[in-house]
């Protein structure tokens, strides 16, 4: 009788194996990404990542990077509806309004009523703008620490990139 499975006998057997430690992946997390097919997924993980980076920072002033940038767009517009808003950050109306809702109860943006009764107008105040200059040096080390890892080159090239990839992708 011809056995199956010559390989699989009850005599004992030497196997290797290999089990990364987790340290070996705090110094080189770059071994445990996964190689992924999708523009999508590629996008959303290093979103995930330079998030991080600035949540990192950004945490040390009490904010995190959607609501910072919240704050800048309304600094750098003055004042501005929840669509205008929408639309320069392409996010969506819940995540928005959840987002404002927050700056709204810290005290950091006042809303008013625009012509039309629905329409909202958000804007900045004193503690906004105090709140905004206190996380400008954890933002500006957040920017450091992405920066230096890309270097010149990399970082102008990916902010190129990334404009392009936005551009492409709201035309398709």
């Amino acid at each position: 009788m011809k056995e199956r499975n010559p390989g699989l006998t009850k005599e004992t057997t030497d196997v290797y194996t290999y089990t990364m430690i987790p340290e070996a992946l705090e110094k080189h997390p770059a071994a445990a990404l996964f190689d992924l097919p999708c523009a999508c997924q590629n996008l959303r993980r290093v979103t995930r990542v330079v998030t991080r980076i600035y949540d990192q920072e950004l945490r040390k002033a009490g904010l995190e990077i959607t609501q910072f940038g919240l704050l800048t767009a309304l600094a750098a517009t003055e004042e501005a509806n929840q669509k205008r808003l929408s639309a320069g950050f392409t996010m969506d109306s819940t995540t928005l309004t959840r987002t404002l809702g927050l700056l709204l109860k810290q005290g950091w943006v006042r809303v008013r009523r625009g012509k039309d009764r629905r329409e909202r107008l958000f804007r900045l105040t004193q503690g906004g703008k105090r709140k905004m200059a206190e996380a400008q040096w954890y933002w500006e080390r957040a920017e450091r620490r992405l920066r230096r890892e890309l270097g010149n080159e990399g970082w102008k090239s990916m902010k190129q990139t990334v404009s392009r990839i936005t551009e492409a992708a709201m035309a398709a």
